[in-house]
């Protein structure tokens, strides 16, 4: 990962109106997003419930941005081929809700799919060390996972140094994703932390300005 590059943005639609998911979709690729991001949630292991593979499928026609969709989800290898069929690109599930994670990202790579990995705030980030050979990218809750607009938990950003300082020493190439609480206030921070590729929901979706917004990100928080 070159530190010339500038980070990924992948808005979030958990903070837009789902009864116009369509004109979302086309509000960040306007405002130079890069990615789509779509939170899955079960109402199991998160309080809250949101929406299914239906509406990967369903957006699916409007853009040809890679959509990244995060499974907070029990049992996530059930909905593997889902949420591959319906058109993801990268498809992150939980640390927490599996225990053969080795085979689920297996999975994901056996339907073409770039595999992610999560860990909620009380998840150490070494925990992850056996598998991050495999993996393509690690998804960090900065906020603990189930609903949106909520307050970013500083002591988080160690995890995101910890997993670019691995990555360096043994040689690996994930993407090191972040979600939560992320705005322009700590936009810097997260990304001197080590974050490539940031969630923005609440702070992308109530920006007067979305395309600055973006840019101000992509300079790194300053």
């Amino acid at each position: 990962m070159g530190k010339e590059k500038p980070v990924i943005i992948a808005p979030s639609l958990l903070a837009s109106s789902f009864s116009c998911i369509g004109e979302a979709v086309k509000k960040i690729e306007a405002a130079g997003g890069d990615w789509v991001h779509f939170d899955v949630m079960d109402g199991v292991f998160v309080p809250d419930i949101t929406f299914g593979h239906k509406m990967v499928k369903d957006a699916r026609p409007l853009s040809q941005l890679p959509f990244d969709v995060h499974l907070m989800v029990t049992n996530p290898e059930a909905y593997i081929g889902r949420f591959a069929e319906a058109g993801a690109d990268y498809i992150t599930f939980h640390y927490e809700a599996v225990v053969h994670i080795h085979r689920i990202i297996m999975e994901i790579h056996g339907v073409k799919k770039k595999a992610g990995i999560s860990i909620v705030p009380s998840t150490p980030a070494s925990h992850l060390s056996e598998v991050l050979p495999f993996i393509d990218m690690v998804l960090v809750m900065t906020v603990n996972p189930g609903y949106g607009g909520q307050t970013l938990i500083p002591e988080t950003l160690g995890k995101v140094s910890f997993l670019k300082e691995y990555r360096e020493k043994m040689g690996y190439n994930y993407h090191i994703e972040v979600d939560g609480g992320i705005d322009t206030d700590n936009a810097r921070s997260v990304i001197e932390a080590g974050a490539d590729v940031i969630v923005s929901g609440t702070g992308f979706f109530t920006a007067q300005a979305p395309r600055e917004y973006v840019r101000f990100f992509k300079q790194g928080g300053k």
